[in-house]
């Protein structure tokens, strides 16, 4: 794994883990997640929704994904909705970005360099990023409504700080099972100052695609 790759999952690892508003206890959540057989899953996309309908919405953001040496660099970002994200060609090939996801359908056509604005993604869902030209071009966008929100670490956990409350905690990995998408716990985080609960996929993961250039979800 490069150092890059390291840095942004240490990044996703506390990325959109937003401090709780003045004057309201907080609480460390710890979210860990593992796969079919015990073992810790890294690079799980985390998010922790407010059952309180008054919970404000997390702030939207200015993202940046890369295309450097035929891969999407990062090759996951997490989002909030609302936010835009900025698709730089700094390869030294032309590359020509789509999506068919229902969450959002777009088109960049051939190019390189930064000939085209932002993309705004106003709506929750996964974002499944190719490139019309390099096929092992693979990249997921994850666009959420939740205050809270990240990716897990080496260990497998993701941690955050969180008012009070109840909440509905989701999961998303690329290669977890169809039956897997909808795995989800409600959990209350209440007067103590820690939270903690472990979720264990079912079914082990899809295989990974052939390919000699890594992810950062790669197990």
């Amino acid at each position: 794994m490069t150092a890059s790759l390291r840095a942004w999952l240490a990044l996703g690892a506390v990325l959109g883990a937003l401090a709780p508003a003045a004057g309201v206890r907080a609480a460390t959540l710890v979210i860990t997640v593992q796969a079919a057989d015990g073992r810790p899953l890294q690079g799980v996309v985390v998010a922790a929704r407010s059952l309180d309908p008054q919970a404000p919405r997390p702030a939207p953001i200015k993202a940046v994904m890369d295309q450097i040496d035929r891969t999407f660099t990062p090759d996951l970002l997490v989002i909030p909705v609302g936010s835009t994200v900025t698709f730089p060609n700094t390869d030294r090939v032309s590359h020509q970005i789509y999506s068919f996801s229902p969450a959002k359908r777009f088109q960049l056509p051939l190019y390189r360099g930064t000939p085209y604005p932002p993309v705004h993604f106003d709506q929750a869902g996964v974002v499944t990023l190719g490139c019309n030209i390099h096929d092992e071009m693979v990249g997921y966008l994850v666009v959420t409504d939740a205050p809270y929100y990240g990716r897990t670490d080496a260990r497998g956990a993701w941690t955050a700080d969180v008012a009070q409350g109840r909440y509905r905690i989701a999961v998303w990995h690329p290669r977890m099972r169809d039956s897997e998408a909808d795995l989800e716990r409600e959990l209350t985080v209440g007067a103590s100052d820690r939270a903690a609960l472990t979720l264990r996929l079912a079914k082990a993961l899809q295989p990974a695609p052939l390919s000699d250039r890594p992810h950062s979800w790669d197990y």
